[in-house]
Protein backbone atom coordinates (compact mmCIF):
# COMPACT_ATOMS: atom_id res chain seq x y z
CA UNK A 1 0.00 0.00 0.00
CA UNK A 2 1.66 3.45 -1.02
CA UNK A 3 1.53 6.34 1.11
CA UNK A 4 -0.96 7.94 -0.93
CA UNK A 5 -3.26 4.57 -0.02
CA UNK A 6 -2.70 4.71 2.93
CA UNK A 7 -3.87 8.27 3.92
CA UNK A 8 -6.49 7.89 1.68
CA UNK A 9 -7.95 5.09 3.89
CA UNK A 10 -7.90 7.29 6.68
CA UNK A 11 -9.08 9.95 5.62
CA UNK A 12 -12.30 7.31 4.87
CA UNK A 13 -12.44 5.70 7.55
CA UNK A 14 -12.70 9.55 9.19
CA UNK A 15 -15.51 10.26 6.93
CA UNK A 16 -16.93 6.95 7.99
CA UNK A 17 -17.19 8.11 11.36
CA UNK A 18 -19.05 11.35 10.69
CA UNK A 19 -22.66 9.59 10.01
CA UNK A 20 -21.67 7.15 13.40
CA UNK A 21 -21.08 10.42 15.32
CA UNK A 22 -24.68 12.92 13.44
CA UNK A 23 -26.71 9.67 14.19
CA UNK A 24 -25.47 9.48 17.76
CA UNK A 25 -25.41 13.27 19.08
CA UNK A 26 -28.35 13.92 16.62
CA UNK A 27 -30.65 11.64 16.27
CA UNK A 28 -30.35 8.76 18.99
CA UNK A 29 -29.64 11.27 21.43
CA UNK A 30 -33.77 12.37 20.90
CA UNK A 31 -34.55 8.61 20.95
CA UNK A 32 -34.27 7.61 24.86
CA UNK A 33 -34.30 3.99 25.73
CA UNK A 34 -35.26 3.74 29.55
CA UNK A 35 -34.09 7.17 29.56
CA UNK A 36 -30.43 6.71 28.10
CA UNK A 37 -28.75 7.06 24.79
CA UNK A 38 -26.32 4.98 23.04
CA UNK A 39 -22.30 5.31 22.75
CA UNK A 40 -21.99 5.04 19.05
CA UNK A 41 -18.35 6.45 19.28
CA UNK A 42 -16.80 3.60 21.45
CA UNK A 43 -18.16 1.61 19.39
CA UNK A 44 -16.45 2.74 16.09
CA UNK A 45 -13.17 2.67 17.78
CA UNK A 46 -13.38 -0.77 18.91
CA UNK A 47 -14.80 -1.85 15.68
CA UNK A 48 -11.43 -0.07 13.81
CA UNK A 49 -9.55 -2.00 16.42
CA UNK A 50 -11.41 -4.92 15.93
CA UNK A 51 -10.83 -4.60 12.27
CA UNK A 52 -7.43 -3.42 11.61
CA UNK A 53 -5.30 -4.20 15.17
CA UNK A 54 -3.66 -2.47 17.98
CA UNK A 55 -1.67 0.46 16.28
CA UNK A 56 -4.08 1.70 14.22
CA UNK A 57 -6.55 0.74 16.86
CA UNK A 58 -5.16 2.50 19.34
CA UNK A 59 -4.51 5.60 17.25
CA UNK A 60 -7.80 5.35 16.12
CA UNK A 61 -9.16 5.45 19.57
CA UNK A 62 -6.71 8.65 20.55
CA UNK A 63 -8.84 10.22 17.40
CA UNK A 64 -12.03 8.90 18.74
CA UNK A 65 -11.50 9.91 22.31
CA UNK A 66 -11.17 13.57 21.75
CA UNK A 67 -14.06 13.96 20.05
CA UNK A 68 -15.81 11.77 23.29
CA UNK A 69 -14.25 14.06 25.22
CA UNK A 70 -16.19 17.12 23.48
CA UNK A 71 -19.28 14.77 23.28
CA UNK A 72 -19.39 13.38 26.75
CA UNK A 73 -17.85 16.83 28.42
CA UNK A 74 -15.44 14.12 29.97
CA UNK A 75 -12.27 16.09 30.15
CA UNK A 76 -9.59 14.16 28.89
CA UNK A 77 -10.30 10.74 30.32
CA UNK A 78 -12.22 8.84 27.25
CA UNK A 79 -9.41 10.98 24.94
CA UNK A 80 -6.54 8.54 27.46
CA UNK A 81 -9.11 5.86 27.64
CA UNK A 82 -10.55 5.21 24.14
CA UNK A 83 -6.40 4.91 23.00
CA UNK A 84 -6.02 2.03 25.69
CA UNK A 85 -9.00 0.39 24.57
CA UNK A 86 -8.04 0.78 21.31
CA UNK A 87 -4.97 -0.88 21.41
CA UNK A 88 -6.37 -3.45 23.61
CA UNK A 89 -9.05 -4.46 21.39
CA UNK A 90 -6.62 -4.67 18.30
CA UNK A 91 -4.40 -7.22 20.48
CA UNK A 92 -7.20 -9.59 21.18
CA UNK A 93 -8.76 -8.89 17.84
CA UNK A 94 -5.60 -10.10 16.58
CA UNK A 95 -4.65 -13.25 18.97
CA UNK A 96 -8.22 -14.09 20.24
CA UNK A 97 -11.51 -12.96 18.19
CA UNK A 98 -12.17 -13.04 14.69
CA UNK A 99 -12.52 -10.01 12.46
CA UNK A 100 -16.34 -10.87 12.10
CA UNK A 101 -19.73 -9.26 13.59
CA UNK A 102 -19.35 -11.65 16.42
CA UNK A 103 -15.87 -11.07 17.60
CA UNK A 104 -16.90 -7.00 17.11
CA UNK A 105 -19.80 -7.19 19.13
CA UNK A 106 -17.98 -9.08 22.21
CA UNK A 107 -15.54 -6.41 22.16
CA UNK A 108 -17.45 -4.07 21.97
CA UNK A 109 -19.57 -5.57 25.16
CA UNK A 110 -16.65 -5.75 27.05
CA UNK A 111 -15.48 -2.18 25.99
CA UNK A 112 -19.06 -0.59 27.15
CA UNK A 113 -19.06 -2.27 30.39
CA UNK A 114 -15.14 -0.99 31.42
CA UNK A 115 -16.48 2.21 29.95
CA UNK A 116 -19.66 2.05 32.24
CA UNK A 117 -17.99 0.83 35.24
CA UNK A 118 -15.36 3.23 35.35
CA UNK A 119 -18.03 5.75 34.88
CA UNK A 120 -20.27 4.08 37.83
CA UNK A 121 -17.10 3.66 40.14
CA UNK A 122 -16.12 7.46 39.14
CA UNK A 123 -19.53 8.39 40.39
CA UNK A 124 -20.15 6.48 43.39
CA UNK A 125 -16.62 8.02 45.01
CA UNK A 126 -18.07 11.36 43.79
CA UNK A 127 -21.13 10.57 46.29
CA UNK A 128 -23.33 11.47 43.10
CA UNK A 129 -25.49 8.54 43.60
CA UNK A 130 -26.09 5.05 44.96
CA UNK A 131 -25.12 2.18 43.21
CA UNK A 132 -28.86 0.56 42.72
CA UNK A 133 -29.34 4.10 40.26
CA UNK A 134 -25.93 4.31 37.93
CA UNK A 135 -26.56 0.59 37.72
CA UNK A 136 -29.95 1.38 36.50
CA UNK A 137 -28.25 4.38 33.82
CA UNK A 138 -25.20 2.07 33.00
CA UNK A 139 -27.55 -1.21 31.87
CA UNK A 140 -30.24 0.04 29.22
CA UNK A 141 -26.94 2.19 28.16
CA UNK A 142 -24.64 -0.55 27.26
CA UNK A 143 -27.62 -3.01 26.10
CA UNK A 144 -28.79 0.43 23.53
CA UNK A 145 -25.40 0.56 22.66
CA UNK A 146 -24.88 -2.98 22.02
CA UNK A 147 -27.88 -3.50 19.76
CA UNK A 148 -27.04 -0.72 17.49
CA UNK A 149 -23.10 -2.53 17.08
CA UNK A 150 -24.12 -4.16 13.71
CA UNK A 151 -24.84 -0.81 12.04
CA UNK A 152 -21.67 0.36 12.82
CA UNK A 153 -19.98 -2.70 12.06
CA UNK A 154 -21.65 -2.38 8.64
CA UNK A 155 -19.89 0.64 8.09
CA UNK A 156 -16.44 0.32 9.14
CA UNK A 157 -16.56 -3.35 7.49
CA UNK A 158 -17.33 -1.49 4.04
CA UNK A 159 -14.28 1.35 4.56
CA UNK A 160 -11.91 -2.05 5.90
CA UNK A 161 -13.18 -4.32 2.15
CA UNK A 162 -12.80 -1.11 -0.04
CA UNK A 163 -9.36 0.01 1.46
CA UNK A 164 -7.50 -3.63 2.35
CA UNK A 165 -5.67 -3.80 -0.98
CA UNK A 166 -6.90 -2.24 -3.54
CA UNK A 167 -5.13 0.96 -4.97
CA UNK A 168 -8.07 3.11 -4.27
CA UNK A 169 -7.53 6.29 -6.72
Amino acid sequence: MTRRDFLTKWFIYALALLPVWFLEVYVLSRLKFFGVSPMLLPVAAVTVAVLEGSAAGGAFGLAVGVICDAVYHTNGAMTLGMTLLGAGTGIIAQYGVRQSLAGCLACSAGALVIIDLCRVVWRLAAGVAPLQVLLGVALPEVLYSLVLVPLVYLVFRWVHNRTQFATLF
